[in-house]
């Protein structure tokens, strides 16, 4: 199944071998509009300027791999694919016996087709934990908030507060200095490094203030992979308490134990926790400019500080990682710091 040029696969042919005739036919519909996506504005969507077509075949052909992999790992065939089977992916392919230059250029083509996926289904862009460079170059976790900034969004976060006020005419956004809504999501999220997926799954259930805890069980962690017990801070816990209580003032939450809602009475994804942030960034000062200033930029910095100021192991358990692999992309304590570590050492 070609293009009319003959050069880009649109199913290739390990992936028919995997699917029934009827999946093959719904893959090919389902395929055939993203390589056009990409031919045609994929680079710059607003100004309908697509990428060439050996990029387009690179990318076509990176993806179907990704494709293949979810459906040979992850439960049989299925279209679109999601950013937990993304995550995952990324995950195998950065302990990949590969160069850093190959690992970069899977990881560009996965964020051309979550792009592709955002503009077509309006699905929240995918965030990786890795930033590897096509051309090489740094391995370790994506752009993080040194202290000073992370001081600095937990101060903004007290005046970034308001509830809707469901009932005007449109329903507008009416801010409450006093509301505790975003103070507990953010400052929770300093704490624990929540992922945006966590966020979103985020119960009242999970929440122990008055042990400083949070519980976070298996069927709602973000990789159903076990129950953990994060601790927080007691800063963390009065707001999460003070939100507890406010929150059962709030319509929208009578018949959820959803512990944070948008406006619109939905979960948080990835968009709307980055402008958030970005936003909070404003509020303090925080330049972003050339810096990839996601949601996980607050994961990361708890991974970098914790693993300085404690050890691998204290950052495994806050972060939840199942695989100490993980977390290794935290170790990069500075080569003075190993140095004086040395001399006290002896």
């Amino acid at each position: 199944m070609m293009e009319p040029n003959r050069t880009i696969t649109i199913v290739r042919k390990n992936q028919r071998d995997f699917l029934s005739d009827k999946a093959a036919v719904d893959y090919y519909e389902y395929r055939k509009p993203f390589l056009t996506y990409l031919l045609r504005m994929g680079k710059d969507p607003e100004k309908a300027k697509g990428y060439s077509p050996y990029t387009v075949c690179q990318t076509g052909h990176r993806t179907a791999r990704f494709d293949l992999w979810v459906w040979e790992n992850r439960g049989g065939y299925k279209a679109p694919p999601d950013q937990d089977d993304a995550r995952a992916y990324m995950e195998e392919v950065a302990f990949r016996d590969v160069t850093e230059s190959t690992k970069g250029k899977i990881l560009g083509a996965l964020g051309r087709y979550s792009k592709w996926l955002q503009h077509k289904y309006n699905r929240d862009e995918w965030e990786f934990s890795w930033n590897f460079q096509s051309g090489g170059g740094n391995n370790g976790p994506r752009d993080f908030l040194t202290k000073q900034e992370r001081r600095k969004i937990r101060q903004a976060a007290l005046g970034k507060d308001g509830t809707p006020n469901y009932g005007t005419d449109n329903d507008l956004l009416e801010a409450d200095p006093d509301s505790w809504k975003f103070t507990s999501l953010v400052w929770t999220s300093l704490d624990a490094g929540l992922r945006p997926v966590e966020v979103g799954n985020a119960r009242v259930g999970w929440c122990e203030p008055e042990n400083g805890l949070l519980r976070i069980p298996r069927e709602d962690s973000a990789k159903n992979e076990g129950n953990w017990t994060i601790g927080i801070t007691d800063r963390t816990a009065t707001a999460l308490e003070r939100w507890i209580e406010e929150r059962e003032n709030h319509q929208r939450y009578a018949d959820t134990d959803k512990l944070w809602l948008t406006r619109h009475g939905n979960r948080y994804g990835s968009n709307e926790l980055s402008r958030i942030l970005k936003d909070l960034c404003d509020r303090g000062g925080i330049s972003y400019e050339n810096r990839q200033m996601s949601w996980y930029a607050i994961r990361h910095s708890v991974g970098t500080h914790m693993t300085k100021e404690r050890d691998l192991a204290a950052t495994k358990a806050q972060l939840r990682h199942k695989s100490v692999k993980t977390t290794m992309k935290y170790d990069n304590v500075p080569v003075e710091d190993r140095r004086d570590a040395l001399d006290n050492m002896g």
